[in-house]
């Protein structure tokens, strides 16, 4: 059976579980979303959509120079417990997280942060750019959206591929420590500092 990105979106809503692992659990199950689901609890994944609700209140702020010190990240990274926080993994995974924000540049943690007018912006310079090229007219929305995804994945890091795994995003790492660690965990805020800049 084909693996259709509708199929994977659904199988996503149904355990918040990212879009790789949902992928994968389709392939290993055949396409059977119910088997998927199994399957995804099984390795622990799933776990992370059961957690979404509760609090993260404690948490450590991180930082990253890179060599040279021309450039330096702080993030905030919270989770539910004081002794999840001071645990290697989780402070090793908050590590990463500076990496990526050096390494990638995100404007912000998620696409709900970025400015509307901003986004209203970038639909009409892609439609403008479908039309440009001559591109029906049934089908421009379709073009705008997968642009629009392409900038989210720029620009947001939750969406960004993870530095030291391209096949998986940020939200993937993240539920994937989620399920790892037993606590839900958000990456509150970051600032880049830049030399010059």
């Amino acid at each position: 059976m084909e693996i259709t990105a509708q199929l994977v979106k659904e199988l996503r809503e149904k355990t918040g579980a990212g879009m790789m692992d949902c992928k994968k659990a389709l392939a290993e199950t055949g396409g059977d979303t119910e088997k998927a689901i199994h399957y995804l609890r099984e390795k622990g994944i799933a776990k992370a959509a059961g957690k979404a609700g509760r609090s993260t209140k404690e948490g450590i702020i991180t930082s990253y120079i890179h060599a040279g010190s021309k450039l330096g990240v702080l993030v905030e990274i919270n989770c539910e417990t004081d002794f999840v926080a001071r645990t290697e993994d989780f402070q090793a995974f908050a590590k990463d997280i500076a990496m990526q924000i050096a390494a990638s540049n995100p404007l912000t943690v998620s696409r709900d942060e970025l400015d509307q007018k901003r986004i209203e912006e970038e639909k009409e310079i892609y439609r403008q750019q479908a039309l440009n090229e001559g591109k029906p007219e049934k089908i421009i929305d379709k073009i705008v959206d997968g642009k629009l995804d392409k900038y989210y994945s720029e620009v947001c890091l939750m969406e960004q591929p993870f530095v030291k795994d391209g096949d998986k995003t940020i939200t993937d790492v993240v539920n994937e420590t989620i399920a790892r660690l037993g606590e839900n965990i958000g990456i509150k805020r970051f600032t880049r500092f830049q030399l010059g800049e």
